[in-house]
């Protein structure tokens, strides 16, 4: 069944990711062939904000409003709606599997309602909020991989649900900080799920994948499989982590810390690294102070370790959660972190996996500089932004599913119980 668009009359859709070290707004008008096509943009440093959490409400409200307001001049529109990340707040997912008896009969949408229904018998925690409840899979008698059992026969009717919750206070603290910008907040996505949603092809995402979005604060990852995220985690260990890394270890500003690490660093050692000199400045000195000479190996020595422990931290949530034969071999790095040279090959090693590089696929009219991994997140807002209760979509695909107002009643009932 394809989901009605969220999209307001004008046809405007409008997304903001709220990151560690920026904050970005896309503004995107649907296009006739159904895809967005952007016509403001803004970004700019993050205030206020620390692995995802709001830290300092009015810093961070600021930052959010001079984004907000530089999209829209450049679309020459006012936005009242928009599509909102997540990448704090912890967020966590389990699967939730419920059952219905049909006594023999035909399945009606009734007996959809009846199942999904079923859930509230689950037990939840009230300092969790629900961020999503996607229907992976149904069943009839055992038998799974059903996607729409509806005019199925069966004495027994199941269904797989993905629910996603995250820490109630970072929720409210980020979705009141945006309120205080006169926005309205049509949707809540966790940052891992956008980030597939932009960067993934639908054989990827059938067949199974595993996105890693590389953020300054955190590492989130997440697990696609036959069409449907299945799986979500995070990290709390980001790129600004490796540029404190290099602060620290070198005794340098974090400004000329960041400098380094785009301009000379890398996540593997070379032999010529030894005989490459750079120049550091110190913590303290004027301008054209003191600078220590330093070889470019002692720089990489600094970065290798904490990128190692990333992946390293990584594949053993994946193996813990029982979801790392599921993902298969393929990997999709994105997110501004994934940027350092070095990061495909040193994670295809630790995680023994395929790895490419993700860049937004399905938006039009993105300029070079917003078309990397680093706004992967955004554009992927934008997709999610074209369907309700897109916790269902694949892009690009009709949709066999549930009604809408079947799955968001039993959202409603997570959302008093998560």
């Amino acid at each position: 069944m394809k989901k009605p668009r969220i999209a307001p009359k004008n046809g405007l859709i409008a997304a903001i990711d709220v990151g560690s070290s920026k904050i970005c707004c896309f503004i995107a008008r649907v296009a006739d062939d159904g895809r967005p096509n952007v016509v403001g943009i803004g970004h700019q440093v993050s205030r206020g904000v620390r692995a995802g959490t709001i830290v300092d409400m009015e810093q961070a409200e600021m930052a959010v409003l001079s984004t907000v307001h530089a999209a829209e001049q450049m679309a020459g529109e006012t936005i009242q709606e928009v599509v909102l990340n997540l990448s704090g707040g912890y967020p966590a997912s389990q699967t939730v599997g419920v059952e219905v008896p049909l006594s023999g009969r035909e399945v009606a949408e009734h007996d959809l309602e009846r199942v999904l229904m079923h859930g509230s018998q689950i037990n939840g925690n009230a300092e969790r909020r629900l961020i999503h409840s996607i229907p992976v899979g149904y069943s009839i008698d055992g038998s799974k991989g059903i996607r729409d059992p509806r005019g199925m026969f069966g004495e027994r009717l199941g269904v797989d649900m993905h629910v996603i919750t995250a820490a109630a206070g970072a929720v409210r603290n980020l979705t009141n900080c945006v309120a205080k910008c006169h926005l309205d907040i049509k949707a809540l996505v966790v940052s891992p799920f956008a980030s597939g949603l932009s960067t993934l092809v639908d054989d990827e995402m059938d067949l199974g994948v595993t996105v890693i979005d590389m953020g300054a604060g955190t590492t989130s990852l997440a697990v696609f499989f036959d069409g449907h995220v299945v799986y979500t985690d995070s990290v709390p260990i980001g790129g600004g982590h490796v540029t404190n890394d290099i602060a620290r270890g070198l005794s340098t500003p974090l400004t000329h810390a960041e400098r380094m690490k785009t301009l000379y660093g890398n996540c593997l050692a070379t032999p010529a690294d030894e005989r490459e000199i750079i120049q550091v400045p110190q913590v303290g000195e004027e301008e054209n102070g003191l600078m220590n000479a330093i070889p470019r190996s002692i720089l990489i020595g600094i970065i290798q370790p904490r990128l190692e422990e990333t992946f390293e931290l990584v594949r053993s949530r994946l193996e813990s959660s029982g979801f790392d034969k599921v993902a298969g071999r393929r990997v999709v790095l994105t997110g501004g972190a994934s940027q350092l040279s070095g990061v495909r090959e040193l994670s295809a090693l630790v995680l023994d996996k395929q790895v490419r590089m993700g860049r937004p696929l399905r938006i039009h009219g993105l300029a070079d500089a917003t078309n990397g991994p680093a706004f992967a997140t955004a554009t992927g807002l934008l997709s999610y932004a074209l369907e309700t209760d897109a916790e269902v979509m694949r892009p690009g695909k009709a949709r066999e599913q549930a009604s809408t107002g079947f799955i968001g009643r039993f959202g409603t009932w997570l959302k008093d119980n998560f």
